[in-house]
């Protein structure tokens, strides 16, 4: 296990998963994903949050390394999902006298997870609620629909310790050397991003707290500089552009949209776009995508026409971006087709059903191959879009 130093008397206990190909069976992890436990040693032992299934044997490794002997009293449970709560009932069981503490959602969903009777073991707890193991005292912040309903965060208020549940996660074993915020990025908006109003509600609520630390379910413990931390999950959250630039994503089919999405790409470098990331929604990572849609102030998107309609996966990509709420952003639109061009209004329908999304009045329709008098409209599109 890698050493990770919380306080004396706040453990680490979590695992990493190097071998998992797929996050949720959707999201590519290169670098693995951590499952973050901790145990708190104190008059009372309370244990946050269990890991998922694949890490069992070595989490309860960890767990025994780090009571020398002790019984655990509390199991705080933040979050139902699988790969955090999996081992609920393997630790009911080996510890029998163990309360479980949890809010009225959450004993629900135990019980559609496993088959025990925890009538006399439950700890119902509601916003405000306090529960002390001796010098520590864990806090209850009800968190619903970030990102289900039964989140709920824990703060520790002798250590000024936050445990975040999901929030401030991301993808990435904890020895992955990388930085925060792609992964973070990446992490939030394809599993957190439709749920900004619920995050802001959360945010609020933490800054009442003098938090010094921040324990999330996921990824590394954050103990410095958290305004950062804050500050990106509140540009996140109120679904404003983190920088200002383009993504250009285009869905090609024999190699003629992709030409003209390198041209748009290259014309906007010209006239001074700050940054243009360019994706391939065929090939390339569908939620880098979606991140990079939410990063940046202004898109556009370059498609073929395809069965009456739009190339499968442009349509996927706008699916995936109105199931996560995309707003506050200014999109242009290229077509190509052979006979009938309408990729642009099928792609128009999706996004008007968005909040705050700006339409440039220009659209460029190319018939086949993209040819000169196409190059000119996509420079004026260019234009509109900068706003030049």
């Amino acid at each position: 296990m890698k050493d990770v130093t919380i306080t004396d008397n706040i453990l680490y206990i979590g695992a990493d998963d190097k071998d998992l190909d797929l996050f949720e069976s959707q999201y590519i992890i290169p670098n693995g994903v951590s499952y973050n436990s901790y145990v708190i040693l104190d008059e009372k032992v309370a244990v946050m949050d269990t890991v998922d299934a694949r890490r069992k044997e070595e989490w309860l490794n960890n767990l025994e390394q780090a009571l020398s002997g002790r019984r655990v009293d509390y199991l705080v449970v933040s979050h139902m999902e699988p790969d955090h709560a999996a081992n609920v009932q393997v630790l009911a069981e080996k510890y029998p006298d163990m309360k479980v503490v949890g809010n009225a959602k959450t004993f629900q969903m135990i019980q559609q997870f496993f088959d025990m009777d925890l009538t006399e073991r439950s700890v119902v707890v509601k916003e405000g609620d306090v529960l002390s193991l001796g010098t520590h005292e864990l806090t209850f912040v009800m968190a619903p629909m970030v990102h289900w309903p039964e989140v709920m965060v824990s703060y520790e208020k002798s250590e000024k310790i936050l445990f975040s549940a999901d929030g401030f996660g991301k993808f990435g074993a904890l020895d992955a050397e990388e930085d925060w915020a792609c992964e973070a990025r990446r992490y939030y908006f394809n599993i957190v991003g439709k749920y900004g109003p619920q995050v802001q509600a959360l945010l609020k609520k933490a800054a009442n707290l003098d938090i010094a630390m921040i324990c999330p379910l996921h990824g590394p413990i954050l103990k410095e500089n958290l305004e950062y931390y804050i500050g990106k999950y509140n540009t996140w959250s109120s679904y404003e552009p983190e920088d200002e630039g383009v993504l250009v994503a285009y869905a090609s089919i024999h190699g003629n949209t992709k030409k003209a999405a390198i041209k748009m790409k290259e014309i906007l470098e010209a006239k001074g776009a700050k940054k243009v990331a360019i994706t391939d929604l065929s090939r390339d990572d569908m939620a880098e995508a979606i991140e990079d849609a939410f990063r940046y102030d202004k898109m556009v998107l370059a498609a073929a026409s395809y069965d009456g309609g739009v190339f499968p996966c442009m349509e996927d990509f706008l699916h995936h971006l109105k199931s996560k709420n995309f707003q506050k952003r200014t999109v242009a639109l290229i077509e190509n087709g052979t006979w009938a061009p309408v990729a642009a209004r099928t792609m128009k329908v999706v996004l008007e059903q968005m909040k705050e999304i700006t339409l440039c009045d220009q659209v460029v329709s190319i018939k086949s191959v993209m040819k000169e008098a196409n190059v000119a409209e996509m420079e004026a599109l260019a234009e509109e879009l900068l706003g030049k």
